[in-house]
Formats: structure tokens, sequence, C-alpha cells
């Protein structure tokens, strides 16, 4: 069933008042090369002995993480992998964005990027290619690789793992409504941002990944899921939500009417407004 959407101009799905957490988790996810023991070099110096990828990581970040541990020039990692022979689906096209799994990952002598990327990948189709999740992606009308990329908007969007279903739910009655998107993620995404917000000239970007003005999923996941947004795209909570909103961390508000979204948008914007104010007190 088509249902008409409100102007862009007027509708924000997904602006959520998660600034300050996001900061936080740019904090820990930049240690978390760092947090592993170290160990001994015969030259005295130390050297990290795990990698930690953690969910919801870009693989542009699993790169730079990989190039960090093994001491490598920025850079390397993304250009191995065309010698990686990764065995992506063929969706993918080359891509591993989104089968990069989260995971800590043993580093030692023979640590390689192709051998560390191959390892995330066959990890993922571990995770990905068994009985429930593939069944779980079929009773929902979909190959693996579509829930994979669902899984990654649900782990970008979603403030906690309790959201995650409801989020997948959204995406799902949007899809089956003819409705687009209209995800934030997807867009700074396009932009390379790690902002939790797009501005209103940020849904006008000419980009596949623009869900304000293109229909249906991104052509690719737009980050490495966990398991528990894996869980969340094949089994979404039961519901007819079509927008949410995080007013305040902890305090994600699903809805079916936009009036009501509007207020619960409103009143978002009344507390960044107060924040702001205070900011510069």
């Amino acid at each position: 069933m088509q249902m008409n959407t409100p102007s862009r101009s007027t509708i924000r799905l997904t602006r959520r008042g998660r600034l300050a957490l996001a900061a936080i988790g740019a904090v820990v996810a930049g240690a978390a090369v760092a947090v592993p023991l170290l160990i001994m070099n015969g030259d005295g110096e130390t050297r990290p002995t795990t990698l930690v990828v953690p969910e919801g990581w870009r693989a542009s970040q699993v790169y730079a993480a990989v190039d960090k541990v093994l001491a490598l020039p920025a850079g390397s990692t993304k250009k191995s992998l065309g010698k990686a022979n990764l065995k992506l689906p063929n969706e993918a096209e080359g891509n591993p964005e989104g089968y990069l799994f989260p995971a800590t990952y043993p580093l030692d002598g023979k640590a390689t990027p192709e051998r560390l990327l191959s390892r995330m990948v066959d990890t993922a189709n571990q995770k990905f290619n068994g009985a429930p999740i593939a069944a779980g992606a079929q009773r929902n009308a979909m190959n693996v690789y579509q829930a994979v990329t669902v899984a990654s908007i649900v782990q970008a969007e979603a403030s906690n793992r309790t959201d995650m279903g409801k989020v997948a739910r959204v995406i799902f009655n949007r899809l089956e409504r003819g409705m687009p998107l209209q995800m934030d993620s997807t867009v700074t995404y396009a932009l390379g941002r790690s902002t939790p917000r797009a501005t209103e000239a940020d849904t006008r970007t000419d980009s596949p990944y623009n869900s304000y003005a293109r229909m249906g999923l991104p052509p690719t996941p737009i980050d490495n899921p966990g398991e528990d947004a894996v869980r969340a795209a094949i089994n979404p909570t039961p519901g007819d939500w079509l927008y949410f909103v995080t007013v305040k961390p902890g305090d994600t508000r699903f809805t079916a009417d936009y009036a009501e979204h509007q207020r619960n948008v409103a009143e978002f914007d009344a507390r960044q407004a107060k924040a702001g104010e205070e900011q510069k007190k």
C-alpha cells in the first residue's frame, strides 16, 4: 500500500538526541585498538596481541585499525583488498562493508591485512549463512545480504539493544508502504561523516545511499553490525510504527502518527536548543 510521506522539509525520521552518547562512543571505539594486552618484541618494544573490532564500525575504521596495529602506512589495508581473495556474497561486488565481523581477533607474527580481513569475512559467513539467519531473511522476503544491510542500519540507528527490533520494524513498515526510509545514518555514510544527524542540505545529496531521495535499501550495508542487530533484522518487533526519535538518552519514541512524531521532534529540538544555550554560558 502506498502511503503519502510528508515533505523532507517537515519530516525528520531519525533525528536523535545522541550527540553526547556519540562522542563517548567515539572515544571508546578509538581506544579499542589500544586496550588489548601488549607483549614485548625482541627489541624491547611492545605490540598489541589482539585487534578489537567494535559493533557498528565502518570498513574504513577497520582498515585504519589494522594499519595501526600492524604498524603499516595509512591506506595499506584498503589497498590490500584486491589480493585478499575475500569470500564475499556476489551482491557485495567486492565491497566487504557489513562482513568485517565485530569481534576480537588475535595477532601473531604472521598477521597481515589480508589474513585479518579474511578471518573477519569468514567469521561473518559462519554467523550469517547458518540456518537461523538464512531462514529469518527468507521469512521477511529478503536474501541474507539484504538482511545484513537492514542490520547495519539498525546498528547505526538504535540507541540500545532494546530498541533494535523496533527500528527494524520501522524499516520494514516503510518498505512495505512504498515510503523512503529517510534514515540519517545512510546519508552521513554517503558523506563519510560519523555525526548522528543529517542536515536538510545533506538530505539533497546525490548518492544511492541517500534514503531520503532514493527508495528501498541502500546498495550495501553502511557498517559492520553485531549479532544483536542481525537478530533484530530477521525478527523485528511487531508494531505499526513509521517514525522514531530519541528525545533524550534512553527515551526513544516510536509512533505511527505523524502529528505525534512532530511533537516528539519539537521536544527533542527544544532540549537541543537548551543544551546549546547552557554550553554558551
